[in-house]
């Protein structure tokens, strides 16, 4: 194992919030017991091929959120993937909308849990840009009293988001014909790892999905643990 491994290990450790928990799912006497979270959208077979236990078996080529540059509440350029380490929470809201309140509120829960960990980073992205200016998205998320570098609301060109919605996050966001104004979407929170696949839906009006969201989050942090320990 070279430095570089060794130092991404040690950050890592450094930063897991339950240590004896993340080893349990990872080793129990000798026996490994770590199972990884599912991941989502489509799939398709690879011309290439990996070796285990003696066996050549087929990669396979997983459905990626594609790179994209929208605007944060503090006029700042956000590109996303930020770094190759970040494990990223989405979802898709407008501030006129009465129901996104609570789900930015079970939003800014698992914010505040992780709120001092450097792997995880935290956006809301608009389907409204029109009305959603950076000095309304920053007005809008001040009740949240979340660092703005943690929690990023971000707008930008109303194509692109209603196509990252649809094609790459695989979600509704689409205007509402029978009322004028009002904006269909999905009220999922959606966890992203740091390969940009897509790991699990969480709906934001359950409290037991919330709290799976949190849960799971731990396990991929263990997934990132895993796979560095490999190296």
């Amino acid at each position: 194992m070279n430095n570089q491994s060794l130092k991404k290990i040690l950050i890592l450790a450094t930063i897991l919030a339950v240590p004896g928990f993340l080893y349990y799912l990872l080793q129990e006497k000798g026996k490994n017991r770590y199972r990884p979270l599912s991941i989502f959208g489509p799939k398709e077979v690879a011309s290439t091929f990996h070796t285990r236990r003696g066996q050549r078996i087929p990669d396979t080529i997983y459905h990626v959120i594609s790179d994209f540059k929208l605007t944060d509440q503090s006029g700042n350029v956000v590109l996303f993937p930020p770094d190759s380490n970040h494990i990223s929470v989405f979802n898709f809201f407008y501030t006129r909308c009465a129901d996104c309140k609570q789900m930015n509120r079970s939003m800014g829960k698992v914010v505040e849990q992780y709120e001092h960990n450097k792997m995880l980073q935290f956006y809301s992205i608009s389907i409204d840009p029109e009305n959603d200016s950076p000095p309304v998205l920053k007005s809008y998320s001040a009740v949240f009293n979340i660092r703005a570098d943690k929690w990023r609301f971000l707008t930008g060109d109303s194509s692109l988001i209603f196509k990252l919605a649809k094609n790459d996050f695989r979600v509704n966001a689409m205007p509402d014909k029978e009322n004028p104004g009002n904006i269909i979407h999905s009220r999922m929170l959606i966890l992203v790892d740091p390969q940009k696949r897509i790991r699990g839906y969480y709906d934001s009006s359950s409290k037991e999905q919330i709290d799976k969201l949190a849960d799971e989050i731990k396990v991929l942090i263990a997934e990132e643990l895993r796979q560095v320990t490999r190296l």
